[in-house]
Protein backbone atom coordinates (compact mmCIF):
# COMPACT_ATOMS: atom_id res chain seq x y z
CA UNK A 1 0.00 0.00 0.00
CA UNK A 2 1.23 3.39 -1.25
CA UNK A 3 0.07 6.69 0.08
CA UNK A 4 1.25 10.33 0.35
CA UNK A 5 0.61 12.72 3.19
CA UNK A 6 -0.73 16.08 2.52
CA UNK A 7 -0.16 19.16 4.97
CA UNK A 8 -2.88 21.67 4.26
CA UNK A 9 -3.89 24.61 6.11
CA UNK A 10 -6.87 26.69 5.22
CA UNK A 11 -4.95 30.19 6.21
CA UNK A 12 -4.01 31.69 3.29
CA UNK A 13 -1.99 34.66 4.71
CA UNK A 14 1.19 32.96 5.37
CA UNK A 15 3.71 30.06 3.94
CA UNK A 16 2.13 27.07 6.38
CA UNK A 17 -0.79 26.94 3.96
CA UNK A 18 1.54 25.28 1.34
CA UNK A 19 0.54 21.22 0.29
CA UNK A 20 3.33 19.14 0.97
CA UNK A 21 3.54 15.72 0.55
CA UNK A 22 5.07 12.49 1.71
CA UNK A 23 5.93 9.06 0.27
CA UNK A 24 4.50 6.72 2.88
CA UNK A 25 4.16 3.02 2.29
CA UNK A 26 2.34 0.81 4.66
CA UNK A 27 4.28 -2.44 6.58
CA UNK A 28 3.39 -4.67 9.23
CA UNK A 29 5.39 -2.30 11.43
CA UNK A 30 2.84 0.77 10.28
CA UNK A 31 3.31 3.59 8.25
CA UNK A 32 7.00 4.24 6.65
CA UNK A 33 7.37 7.96 5.95
CA UNK A 34 9.85 8.99 3.48
CA UNK A 35 10.18 13.04 3.14
CA UNK A 36 10.22 14.69 -0.12
CA UNK A 37 13.78 16.30 0.59
CA UNK A 38 15.11 12.25 1.06
CA UNK A 39 13.69 11.24 -2.06
CA UNK A 40 15.46 14.29 -3.89
CA UNK A 41 18.69 12.94 -2.18
CA UNK A 42 18.04 9.47 -3.76
CA UNK A 43 17.01 10.58 -7.12
CA UNK A 44 20.67 12.92 -7.32
CA UNK A 45 22.36 9.63 -6.07
CA UNK A 46 21.81 7.93 -9.41
CA UNK A 47 22.20 11.24 -11.44
CA UNK A 48 25.91 11.20 -9.79
CA UNK A 49 26.42 7.64 -11.30
CA UNK A 50 25.41 8.51 -14.68
CA UNK A 51 27.95 7.89 -17.91
CA UNK A 52 30.60 10.78 -17.87
CA UNK A 53 30.22 11.19 -21.75
CA UNK A 54 26.42 12.19 -21.18
CA UNK A 55 27.09 14.61 -18.46
CA UNK A 56 25.49 18.19 -19.04
CA UNK A 57 28.33 21.03 -18.84
CA UNK A 58 26.77 22.51 -15.81
CA UNK A 59 27.03 19.51 -14.29
CA UNK A 60 26.98 20.77 -10.38
CA UNK A 61 24.25 22.40 -11.26
CA UNK A 62 21.88 19.52 -12.92
CA UNK A 63 22.56 17.62 -9.38
CA UNK A 64 21.44 20.73 -7.22
CA UNK A 65 18.49 20.79 -9.68
CA UNK A 66 17.28 17.16 -9.48
CA UNK A 67 18.26 16.72 -5.48
CA UNK A 68 16.20 19.90 -4.83
CA UNK A 69 13.53 20.01 -7.13
CA UNK A 70 10.74 20.04 -5.12
CA UNK A 71 12.54 21.57 -1.63
CA UNK A 72 9.69 24.36 -1.20
CA UNK A 73 7.40 21.28 0.29
CA UNK A 74 7.73 21.82 4.05
CA UNK A 75 6.33 18.36 5.25
CA UNK A 76 5.52 19.01 9.39
CA UNK A 77 3.64 22.69 8.10
CA UNK A 78 0.10 22.81 8.25
CA UNK A 79 -2.59 21.54 10.25
CA UNK A 80 -4.79 18.73 7.66
CA UNK A 81 -2.72 16.05 7.80
CA UNK A 82 -5.49 13.58 8.06
CA UNK A 83 -8.32 11.75 6.69
CA UNK A 84 -11.43 11.88 8.80
CA UNK A 85 -10.61 8.91 9.75
CA UNK A 86 -7.35 9.44 11.08
CA UNK A 87 -5.16 8.66 8.76
CA UNK A 88 -3.00 10.25 6.73
CA UNK A 89 -4.40 11.36 3.48
CA UNK A 90 -3.78 9.94 0.47
CA UNK A 91 -1.57 10.57 -2.48
CA UNK A 92 -4.09 11.08 -4.71
CA UNK A 93 -5.08 14.43 -3.17
CA UNK A 94 -1.98 15.98 -4.99
CA UNK A 95 -3.22 18.64 -7.30
CA UNK A 96 -2.01 22.10 -8.52
CA UNK A 97 -0.97 24.28 -6.01
CA UNK A 98 -0.12 27.81 -7.01
CA UNK A 99 1.42 29.26 -3.96
CA UNK A 100 3.58 26.60 -3.87
CA UNK A 101 5.03 26.79 -7.55
CA UNK A 102 5.02 30.52 -7.52
CA UNK A 103 7.12 29.68 -3.97
CA UNK A 104 9.32 27.23 -5.95
CA UNK A 105 9.86 29.21 -8.83
CA UNK A 106 10.73 32.22 -6.14
CA UNK A 107 13.63 29.82 -4.72
CA UNK A 108 15.14 28.79 -7.99
CA UNK A 109 15.66 31.65 -9.86
CA UNK A 110 17.46 33.27 -7.03
CA UNK A 111 19.73 30.27 -7.15
CA UNK A 112 20.46 30.21 -11.06
CA UNK A 113 18.79 30.57 -14.23
CA UNK A 114 19.50 27.09 -15.24
CA UNK A 115 18.60 25.53 -11.88
CA UNK A 116 15.17 27.67 -12.74
CA UNK A 117 14.56 26.62 -15.96
CA UNK A 118 15.39 23.06 -14.82
CA UNK A 119 12.66 23.06 -11.74
CA UNK A 120 10.16 24.90 -13.93
CA UNK A 121 10.15 22.09 -16.65
CA UNK A 122 9.57 19.74 -13.90
CA UNK A 123 6.50 21.51 -12.67
CA UNK A 124 5.05 22.08 -16.47
CA UNK A 125 5.36 17.86 -16.55
CA UNK A 126 3.41 17.63 -13.39
CA UNK A 127 0.71 19.50 -13.95
CA UNK A 128 0.15 20.31 -17.65
CA UNK A 129 -2.45 17.50 -17.38
CA UNK A 130 -4.47 20.26 -14.99
CA UNK A 131 -4.22 23.10 -17.56
CA UNK A 132 -7.91 21.87 -19.12
CA UNK A 133 -9.85 22.93 -16.28
CA UNK A 134 -7.64 24.73 -14.07
CA UNK A 135 -7.58 28.31 -14.70
CA UNK A 136 -4.73 29.54 -12.29
CA UNK A 137 -2.43 26.57 -13.45
CA UNK A 138 -2.90 27.34 -16.96
CA UNK A 139 -1.99 31.00 -16.14
CA UNK A 140 1.10 30.10 -14.42
CA UNK A 141 2.75 27.25 -17.21
CA UNK A 142 2.19 29.84 -19.48
CA UNK A 143 4.01 32.21 -17.86
CA UNK A 144 6.49 29.70 -16.97
CA UNK A 145 6.72 28.52 -20.67
CA UNK A 146 7.49 32.16 -21.47
CA UNK A 147 10.60 32.49 -18.84
CA UNK A 148 12.06 28.86 -20.02
CA UNK A 149 12.17 30.74 -23.10
CA UNK A 150 14.21 33.83 -21.89
CA UNK A 151 16.15 31.86 -20.12
CA UNK A 152 17.48 29.26 -22.92
CA UNK A 153 17.83 32.42 -25.00
CA UNK A 154 20.43 33.98 -21.71
CA UNK A 155 22.18 30.56 -21.12
CA UNK A 156 22.14 30.13 -25.10
CA UNK A 157 20.84 26.42 -24.81
CA UNK A 158 18.43 25.52 -27.32
CA UNK A 159 15.21 24.05 -26.74
CA UNK A 160 16.06 20.46 -27.24
CA UNK A 161 19.50 20.31 -24.87
CA UNK A 162 16.82 22.17 -22.57
CA UNK A 163 14.59 18.78 -23.10
CA UNK A 164 17.42 16.24 -23.25
CA UNK A 165 18.61 17.37 -19.77
CA UNK A 166 15.63 17.80 -18.22
CA UNK A 167 14.82 14.00 -19.56
CA UNK A 168 17.84 13.10 -17.01
CA UNK A 169 16.38 14.97 -14.42
CA UNK A 170 12.80 13.46 -14.59
CA UNK A 171 14.45 9.92 -15.02
CA UNK A 172 16.08 10.38 -11.91
CA UNK A 173 13.31 11.17 -10.15
CA UNK A 174 11.36 8.65 -11.53
CA UNK A 175 13.88 6.06 -10.50
CA UNK A 176 14.09 7.30 -7.13
CA UNK A 177 10.23 7.01 -6.80
CA UNK A 178 10.15 3.79 -7.66
CA UNK A 179 12.63 2.62 -5.12
CA UNK A 180 10.99 4.80 -2.26
CA UNK A 181 7.87 3.46 -2.76
CA UNK A 182 8.91 -0.48 -3.32
CA UNK A 183 7.42 -0.66 -6.45
CA UNK A 184 9.89 -3.31 -7.32
CA UNK A 185 8.05 -6.02 -8.87
CA UNK A 186 9.28 -9.61 -6.87
CA UNK A 187 10.70 -12.95 -9.15
CA UNK A 188 12.99 -10.66 -10.82
CA UNK A 189 10.20 -9.06 -13.27
CA UNK A 190 11.55 -5.72 -14.68
CA UNK A 191 9.87 -2.34 -13.96
CA UNK A 192 10.11 0.36 -17.04
CA UNK A 193 11.28 3.46 -15.23
CA UNK A 194 10.95 5.83 -18.33
CA UNK A 195 13.54 7.51 -21.29
CA UNK A 196 16.71 8.78 -20.17
CA UNK A 197 18.11 11.85 -21.93
CA UNK A 198 19.50 9.33 -24.53
CA UNK A 199 15.99 8.48 -25.27
CA UNK A 200 16.42 4.72 -24.23
CA UNK A 201 13.75 2.99 -22.44
CA UNK A 202 15.62 1.70 -19.33
CA UNK A 203 14.50 -1.31 -16.63
CA UNK A 204 15.11 -1.56 -13.18
CA UNK A 205 14.61 -5.11 -11.20
CA UNK A 206 15.51 -6.52 -8.37
CA UNK A 207 17.96 -8.99 -7.71
CA UNK A 208 18.20 -10.23 -4.31
CA UNK A 209 17.18 -8.53 -0.89
CA UNK A 210 19.71 -5.62 -1.15
CA UNK A 211 20.82 -5.37 -4.86
CA UNK A 212 19.20 -3.68 -7.67
CA UNK A 213 19.85 -3.60 -11.44
CA UNK A 214 19.15 -1.50 -14.51
CA UNK A 215 18.99 -2.58 -18.39
CA UNK A 216 20.80 -1.14 -20.51
CA UNK A 217 23.14 0.30 -18.20
CA UNK A 218 23.48 3.80 -17.71
CA UNK A 219 26.09 4.59 -15.11
CA UNK A 220 29.83 5.24 -15.29
CA UNK A 221 30.87 2.59 -12.70
CA UNK A 222 29.96 -1.35 -12.95
CA UNK A 223 28.33 -1.15 -9.10
CA UNK A 224 27.62 1.85 -6.57
CA UNK A 225 25.69 2.02 -3.78
CA UNK A 226 22.57 4.46 -2.58
CA UNK A 227 20.73 5.48 0.60
CA UNK A 228 18.25 7.26 1.80
CA UNK A 229 16.06 7.93 5.12
CA UNK A 230 12.98 6.86 6.47
CA UNK A 231 10.67 6.49 9.64
CA UNK A 232 8.63 3.95 11.03
CA UNK A 233 5.38 5.12 12.73
CA UNK A 234 3.46 2.18 14.53
CA UNK A 235 0.48 4.41 15.43
CA UNK A 236 -2.01 3.84 12.62
CA UNK A 237 -4.98 6.39 13.55
CA UNK A 238 -4.15 10.32 15.03
CA UNK A 239 -6.53 12.39 16.75
CA UNK A 240 -5.27 15.36 15.07
CA UNK A 241 -2.50 16.86 13.34
CA UNK A 242 -0.58 17.53 15.97
CA UNK A 243 -0.52 14.14 17.62
CA UNK A 244 1.20 12.93 13.73
CA UNK A 245 3.63 15.92 14.04
CA UNK A 246 4.58 14.36 17.35
CA UNK A 247 5.01 10.86 16.49
CA UNK A 248 6.69 11.74 13.50
CA UNK A 249 9.02 13.67 15.39
CA UNK A 250 9.79 10.71 17.49
CA UNK A 251 10.31 8.20 15.47
CA UNK A 252 13.63 6.69 14.79
CA UNK A 253 14.94 7.82 11.74
CA UNK A 254 16.27 4.18 9.17
CA UNK A 255 18.41 3.97 6.78
CA UNK A 256 17.72 1.51 3.71
CA UNK A 257 20.80 1.34 1.41
CA UNK A 258 20.76 -0.49 -2.17
CA UNK A 259 23.73 -1.64 -3.84
CA UNK A 260 22.98 -0.82 -7.86
CA UNK A 261 25.14 -3.78 -10.03
CA UNK A 262 25.61 -4.27 -13.34
CA UNK A 263 24.88 -7.87 -14.78
CA UNK A 264 27.62 -9.51 -16.59
CA UNK A 265 24.93 -11.33 -18.72
CA UNK A 266 21.84 -9.62 -18.97
CA UNK A 267 18.75 -11.94 -19.24
CA UNK A 268 15.37 -11.92 -21.08
CA UNK A 269 13.47 -9.96 -18.67
CA UNK A 270 9.41 -9.79 -17.87
CA UNK A 271 8.06 -6.57 -17.82
CA UNK A 272 5.70 -5.51 -14.82
CA UNK A 273 4.11 -1.59 -15.72
CA UNK A 274 3.06 0.21 -12.69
Amino acid sequence: MIVCILFLNDERHDCSFLKNYMIVNYSEDGWEVITQRAHGILAAAFALHWKKAQRPDRWMETLLAIAEHDDAEVELDGENLLTEKGGPLNFDMKVFDLAHCEKLSRLTVTKSRYIALLTSMHTEFLYRKEEKDNSEAKAFLAKQRTLQTAWRKELKMSKEEAEKIYALMEWCDACSLIVCQKQMPPEQRAVEISHGPDKEKYRLYQLNKNQLTLEPWPFETPSFKVQYESRTISQLQFSSSQEFRKAFLEAPVKETEWQIVQRKTPKKLKMTKV
